[in-house]
């Protein structure tokens, strides 16, 4: 593959496309059965704590998984990869679609989450290996878009399809996007680089389950447990022993999973720091405005969906202008211009958050997608070329794993955050949502302030 032409061959875009059809699959399902949980819940006869793991034992896997994707590039050929990911996703939905009980949908979930952790990071390797470098950028934004538009889209999706045909077409919908995707990887997929199989170091794969399963359990019942309880503190001692094992391990070991050794280019962490709280902050909004559309302005889920729809596409549509800009201009200036862009955005949220209207939202949210859409692309290559080219694929495993780990901490900070509030302020359940969202903002203005000066000292 000859990489000085500025051209990208079209098997390429038909790879990225079709790795970044399930990964948006992935989205999808995640988001739009948020939806349908009360509808699980009562069919089912699960409680509120039991049906979440519709959601958690999609991200655990996945979270275990994507670790392991610097070894699966070197030890496998790129298209058996693809079609494990593809092949496990479909029997996934299919489980989901004809399941009889709850617990067969879990086993879909976690079915799914194999496919998607095989698959996201299958997609930027693509892009990093096979794409020229002057075209690296444009090329992951438009792997952003394809991903980062599933968010906005999941939630009015899954509300049309649940009041109108049930939920089990939440997952029949998804076969022909599923079946256009292996078709396209069948095709595009390339092999470019020398296959040798490696070992996997079982310990560190058990202490990388073991921390995310800790971590995960602890954050999703830090908002109805008490913090010292089993459930709770006692799960996040369990995920931290799990974290300091595996960075142990890491570190002493010739080959790891993780190459924690990559955190010792200044440059790199800056990036990283920033990349892992703003994943935070996009979950976090993600809970925060339909639960305040719905609670506060007293709307339903469905118009809570179309009204952050907007938002999300217009951050789809900025992940390649953004992209656009770093392969011209540089890294600098999209990725400051667009988390300016979010902090500006946070700010009048955080300032006007006791009286949302509901057009008021989704413009506000348009202007913080569209920052967020701008740099996030942007962030991803800039980390990756600070490290060398055979530092790339362990860069890009890190960065997807703290995608996923902030897929654990973000719902579960901001909720418990709302939750404090209407649990300890008297009060309509309106306003003490009202005052809780607005605490949640405060936190993640804090945490933006934070990305800005770190990308203002890191990024060239």
């Amino acid at each position: 593959m000859n990489k000085n032409t500025s051209a990208v061959p079209a098997p390429v875009l038909a790879a990225v496309l079709a790795t970044g059809l399930l990964s948006f699959a992935g989205v999808i399902v995640e988001t739009a059965m948020n939806i349908t949980f009360p509808t699980l819940m009562r069919e089912f006869d699960v409680s509120t704590s039991t049906v979440q793991w519709m959601t958690s034992i999609y991200l655990l896997v996945v979270a275990i998984i994507v670790p392991l994707s610097a070894i699966f590039k070197r030890s496998y050929p790129l298209k058996h990869l693809f079609l494990t990911a593809n092949l496990a996703f479909i029997l996934g939905i299919l489980i989901d679609a004809l399941a009889p009980n709850f617990w067969f949908l879990l086993v879909g979930r976690a079915i799914q989450g194999l496919g998607t952790g095989i698959a996201l990071p299958l997609m930027f390797n693509i892009i990093l290996e096979q794409v020229p470098k002057e075209r690296v950028g444009v090329m992951m934004g438009l792997a952003n878009m394809i991903t980062g538009i599933a968010p906005a889209v999941g939630p009015t999706f899954g509300g049309v399809v649940v009041d109108s045909l049930g939920w089990h077409f939440v997952f029949y919908f998804l076969v022909p996007l599923l079946m256009l995707s292996l078709f396209l990887g069948l095709w595009g997929i390339r092999q470019v680089s020398q296959v040798q199989r490696e070992p996997i170091d079982w310990p560190s794969l058990l202490l990388i389950a073991v921390f995310f399963s800790g971590l995960m359990i602890g954050f999703s019942n830090l908002a109805t447990k008490p913090f010292l309880s089993l459930e709770v503190a006692g799960s996040l001692a369990l995920g931290l022993l799990g974290m300091v094992g595996l960075s142990w391990r890491s570190l002493s070991i010739q080959k790891p999973i993780l190459n924690l050794r990559l955190f010792q280019n200044g440059r790199f962490v800056g990036h990283v720091l920033g990349f892992f709280l703003s994943q935070i902050i996009l979950l976090g909004f993600a809970f925060l405005l339909p639960n305040y559309i719905q609670l506060v302005n007293h709307n339903t889920a469905l118009l809570a969906g179309m009204l952050v729809l907007p938002a999300g596409v217009a951050g789809a549509i900025c992940g390649p202008l953004g992209g656009r800009m770093i392969d011209r201009v540089g890294a600098r200036r999209p990725i400051m211009l667009g988390i300016s862009a979010c902090w500006v955005a946070l700010l009048i949220f955080t300032l006007a958050a006791r009286h949302l209207a509901n057009p008021f939202i989704a413009t506000v949210y348009v202007l913080y997608m569209a920052g967020m859409g701008t740099c996030m692309g942007s962030v991803m290559t800039s980390a990756l070329r600070t490290l060398a080219d055979n530092q790339q694929t362990e860069g890009n495993a890190i960065l997807n794993t703290l995608q996923q780990f902030a897929g654990a901490v973000g719902t579960s900070l901001s909720a418990v955050v709302v939750a404090q509030s209407q649990a300890h302020l008297a009060g309509s359940q309106a306003y003490t949502t009202a005052v809780g969202t607005q605490n949640a903002f405060i936190m993640l203005t804090v945490f933006t302030t934070v990305i800005w000066f770190s990308y203002f000292k890191v990024v060239k």
